[in-house]
């Protein structure tokens, strides 16, 4: 992550994604001083293009903080810029490939806006409307702003541009299309509502992160490692997610408004773009449970679980990696600590080698694809969703991890501790909450004292989870690890949270 300590760093703390509690400037009676990339993917967009710039010629947002790149995705014939457009703008190509995604990454590496926003080339924005979305900017670093947007059928033509544009000007941009079909993004705007803004279900924010205009700060956008460039589709959900594993704050803002010029292609063919996305989005979005098949793996993991197996034991650390293996969830990764490198096939004594529990536990992972033998830990899971840091000899029972990443999703916890009998701690950590306290924490701050800020922390009783030590399994037989307090008749079989004793810091 950037490491940035500026102004930023006694930014609002936003808890989960109640961005409500934020006061951001008025229109019209405040000072910008950030910079603004706005990138125009665009193919075959000679008709609306025009439309787009000349919109943006006419922004509130000062000109000298403005930069528009128009990105031709092998347009025949080539755009070209009109008369009437910003004065900082111009076209670049791409190149190798093709597609949104890649046509998006090429306009916002060949920019240099402190605020990156995605303006699509049929689109036609209110004279204010960058200056709506950049006023949340300049309040923290790592909100995602989500413009308003109706759709106007243009089968019979298009307006005057002129006369477009003087309407704008005006503050008429209400009645631009007073004779014409128009819609809202019905399924998005219904979704907003039903979470009050994005404030109820604060973990899927980011599913909403979908069409032609949205804006985010360019560190956070490399941070979440820009645009998945060979997707075709789902490249704005997909990136929404990495946001939100980010620490982002998604809001929408109804004053940050366009007309798109025309219906999308959702609109058109909706039950072929969701058919085609599916398998995409469902391999990369790791919160996608509802698609995701169970006992199957996928490209990004849910959960990171971290082994250390330095200095440990065979017996123990194989308890706790098999257990983590098979505890419910099979879209995991084990994260394997230990001083790989120094393994090596020297003539020794075999069965005196310094190394040996360490080639011992190499040869018996060695064939399974979700353990990933590491020499040192990533700041986070990132881009699975959870991290499981498990103490060597005890391993969660099945269903345990699966249960307590959506419980901690479902209520916004950042943080499940869970205390074991030997006053050793299991950590279930969730990645948006982390990614996001590491943002705002002040030098001398405690990382878990932020995430319980924005997010919550919350405290269980390890064995009442589940959780067992390997001493427990008679004659260290693995093959069918018991499930300590899962067996039948025993009441800590109820529901999640029946016979917890919890301990909540918040």
């Amino acid at each position: 992550m950037t490491d940035q300590r500026n102004a930023f760093t006694k930014q609002p703390r936003v808890r989960g994604n109640d961005w409500h509690k934020l006061m951001p400037a008025v229109l019209g009676a405040w000072h910008p001083t950030q910079t603004v990339s706005v990138v125009i993917p665009a193919y075959q967009a000679h008709l609306t293009l025009p439309f787009t710039l000349a919109a943006l010629a006419a922004q509130t947002y000062p000109s000298h903080l403005l930069e528009v790149v128009v990105v031709d995705d092998g347009s025949t014939p080539r755009l070209e810029l009109p008369e009437l457009r910003p004065e900082n703008t111009r076209i670049v190509s791409t190149r190798d490939t093709w597609g949104r995604a890649h046509a998006c990454h090429t306009g916002a590496m060949s920019s240099d806006g402190e605020v990156l926003h995605w303006l699509d080339s049929d689109m036609l924005p209110y004279v204010d409307q960058i200056e709506a979305q950049l006023r949340w900017h300049h309040l923290i670093d790592h909100a995602v702003v989500l413009g308003d947007k109706l759709f106007v059928d243009v089968e019979d033509g298009y307006p005057d541009l002129e006369d477009t544009l003087d309407k704008l000007r005006e503050g008429k941009g209400d009645d631009l299309f007073p004779d014409r079909w128009t819609s809202s993004h019905d399924w998005v705007d219904e979704y907003i509502d039903r979470t009050d803004g994005l404030v109820l279900n604060p973990t899927k924010s980011y599913l909403v992160h979908v069409g032609a205009s949205a804006s985010v700060r360019r560190e956070v956008y490399l941070d979440a490692g820009g645009m998945d460039t060979s997707l075709k589709l789902g490249e704005d959900v997909e990136l929404g997610y990495r946001l939100a594993q980010q620490g982002a704050v998604f809001i929408p803002d109804y004053e940050a408004r366009s007309w798109h010029l025309g219906r999308s292609t959702l609109m058109q063919q909706s039950d072929d773009v969701n058919r085609y996305n599916r398998p995409y989005v469902t391999d990369r979005i790791s919160d996608l449970r509802h698609w995701r098949t169970r006992a199957r793996s996928y490209t990004v993991p849910w959960v990171e679980i971290v082994v250390d197996a330095r200095g440990r034991g065979y017996d123990e650390v194989r308890h706790s990696v098999n257990g983590a293996l098979r505890s419910g969830a099979a879209d995991v990764v084990v994260s394997l600590l230990g001083e790989w490198s120094l393994v090596d096939d020297d003539r020794r004594a075999t069965l005196s080698h310094p190394d040996r529990n360490l080639k011992a536990l190499r040869a018996e992972f060695q064939g399974e694809p979700r353990i990933h033998f590491v020499e040192e830990i990533a700041a986070s899971a990132f881009p699975a969703a959870n991290r499981l840091r498990l103490p060597v000899g005890w391993s969660p029972g099945r269903g345990t991890i699966r249960r307590l990443a959506v419980e901690m999703a479902r209520r916004d916890r950042g943080l499940v501790s869970l205390l074991l009998p030997d006053g050793q701690v299991a950590r279930l950590e969730r990645t948006s909450a982390f990614r996001r306290a590491a943002r705002l924490a002040g030098p001398s701050e405690n990382l878990d004292d932020v995430v319980d800020h924005v997010s919550g922390t919350w405290w269980y009783d390890a064995p009442e989870e589940g959780f067992n030590h390997v001493s427990s399994v008679p004659d260290r037989d693995f093959s069918a690890t018991p499930r300590a307090g899962w067996v039948r008749g025993d009441p800590r079989t109820r529901s999640l949270g029946a016979t917890r004793r919890l301990c909540a810091l918040d």
